[in-house]
């Protein structure tokens, strides 16, 4: 694991003759390689059906992955606190707060900067019930203006079973973060993920929005204000006192998410997220005054995770308009802009030196573990980028050659085909696309009968020996999953104790529903992407 229904969108107004402006970029995709070959929204679809496998908690009535049933309904009860829903990370039982937010992060991301054509291919609401069952969660988890409920269950009892999420039998100790034992990394990242989320439900859902809003400010000053510019008096002791990383508080998070990174990105991160949903320049000013000191105009990045969020604010901080700021902040912006263009280069490999490998293949590659999180990850920031340098008719100069948004455009596509089937393996790496990919995902819930068609308990070490053990596909597909994916050689095996290769989490799939939007609607000349990035 980690360290391992039709809708409608919300009518907007046009400029005149923008279908002519759009005109270039939709002849361009038509031209790249296997421009016919995927269906991207059909890729969309079954991305979002995979939160819908993920979910914990009482599911809706409108539940559509119906081998999944009502799971954690207990959750919190031992410390009188109701943490039931969420989502669980990946192919185990337990629910980690930070890669949760992150994933919420990611999805509000997705559909902020591709609204129109998410809804375009019929898959608004789903987008939006995906966002709020995690938001949902994450309100819930802040029980106080003091206290983040973070991970709910035990990683390393959890691992010692394999045992449906409907007949866990393993610890539901649920932890927190507080005063006396702070939680950085997590507390940005909820704010992070709120902030971000109030974005989407703006419009939407006003009341909602600002509910979520509330949350993430509440967790952001009492937390993280102490160079803030806003109630600095007030909060300068208090945010210093709550500074601290989240696995030394809560140890059983270690072994599964530890914080290589530390907490410093996920302060700016969560500072610029609160910037975009709130217009507050006091958010802005933490970003800039912290901006070398904090490691975001000072670090050159080649990855972006749930650990490591430099190369995403980076990009942000980037997108930002320099209209109106002073020379220093201009300055700043503009470092902020130079680290993010050295990420970008990086992926197309057009450093001189400091560049992120690539397969033979074609595809990149981070690490062994879970590398395709790496790759989805990456395709979100380039599409975002691309569609600013787009907008504002710019290019970037990399060490060796400029590149344009066209060019980062042809990238991504490269990268999403890799994922979808164009790879030396053939398969998609998108469990439940196409006709052939991963069937032996290392998942608990999809590799053992679906309680809907065998409701007796399943033991712990039962899992183990009737479904983990064997070789036959799992009996539940889980659609919409993006696993670990190959090796550096391209190279992948499809079984389920090949955890690095075969485990799925909700970080992979989240960043890709809006470049499979995007996509989905170049191919049929209808693209829009009018979302704020």
């Amino acid at each position: 694991m980690g360290v391992k229904g039709q809708s409608q969108g919300n009518p907007l107004t046009y400029p005149k003759h923008f279908h002519l402006m759009l005109l270039p970029l939709i002849t361009l995709f038509l031209t790249l390689p296997f421009s016919h070959s995927f269906d991207y929204g059909d890729a969309l679809s079954k991305s979002l059906l995979y939160f819908e496998a993920q979910r914990s908690g009482h599911l809706p009535y409108n539940q559509r992955v119906t081998w999944r049933h009502h799971s954690g309904l207990t959750d919190g009860l031992e410390q009188g606190v109701d943490l039931v829903g969420g989502y669980y990370d990946a192919g185990d039982n337990v629910k980690f707060g930070l890669p949760m937010a992150y994933t919420i992060t990611l999805l509000s991301w997705s559909v902020i900067g591709f609204q129109d054509d998410i809804a375009a291919a019929g898959e608004f609401n789903h987008a939006l019930e995906a966002i709020k069952w995690g938001t949902d969660f994450l309100i819930k988890a802040h029980t106080h203006p003091h206290v983040l409920w973070a991970q709910v269950g035990d990683g390393d009892t959890d691992h010692l079973c394999w045992q449906r999420p409907e007949d866990m039998s393993t610890s539901r100790r649920a932890f927190k973060v507080d005063e006396e034992n702070p939680g950085s990394e997590v507390a940005a990242e909820t704010a992070a993920a709120m902030a971000a989320a109030s974005i989407v439900f703006r419009i939407i859902n006003p009341h909602y929005s600002h509910l979520l809003l509330v949350h993430a400010q509440q967790i952001w000053f009492v937390n993280f204000s102490k160079l803030a510019i806003v109630r600095r008096e007030v909060l300068f002791e208090f945010g210093d006192k709550f500074r601290g990383k989240y696995d030394t508080s809560i140890p059983g998070a270690k072994r599964y998410y530890t914080s290589i990174s530390g907490y410093l990105d996920e302060l700016l991160w969560a500072a610029l997220w609160l910037h975009k949903a709130t217009g507050n320049i006091s958010y802005l000013d933490y970003a800039i005054e912290n901006a070398a000191s904090y490691g975001g105009t000072t670090w050159d990045i080649t990855e972006f995770s749930w650990d490591v969020k430099y190369a995403g604010l980076q990009i942000i901080a980037a997108m930002l308009p320099l209209e109106g700021k002073n020379e220093n902040d201009k300055q700043t912006l503009q470092e902020y802009r130079s680290k993010a263009e050295f990420y970008i280069c990086a992926c197309l490999n057009k450093n001189n030196s400091t560049n992120v490998k690539r397969t033979p293949g074609g595809l990149l590659y981070t690490r062994r573990w879970n590398n395709m999180q790496y790759v989805s990850n990456s395709v979100l920031l380039l599409s975002v980028y691309s569609d600013h340098l787009q907008s504002i008719d710019q290019i970037i100069n990399c060490q060796m050659g400029p590149a344009g948004p066209d060019e980062i455009l042809t990238f991504v596509k490269s990268q999403v085909d890799y994922i979808l089937g164009s790879n030396p393996m053939g398969i998609s790496y998108l469990v439940g696309y196409g006709p052939a990919y991963p069937e032996r995902v290392h998942h608990r819930g999809a590799s053992t009968v679906s309680y809907k068609d065998y409701s007796d308990f399943v033991g712990c070490m039962q899992g183990y020996h009737a479904w983990f053990v064997g070789h036959a596909p799992n009996p539940n597909v889980l659609v919409g999953a993006l696993v670990g994916g190959p090796d550096l050689n391209d190279d992948f095996r499809d079984r389920r104790d090949n955890f690095a290769q075969t485990e799925a989490c909700t970080y992979n799939t989240a960043p890709l529903v809006g470049v499979f939007a995007k996509f989905h609607a170049l191919e049929n000349g209808i693209s829009i992407s009018t979302g704020e990035n």
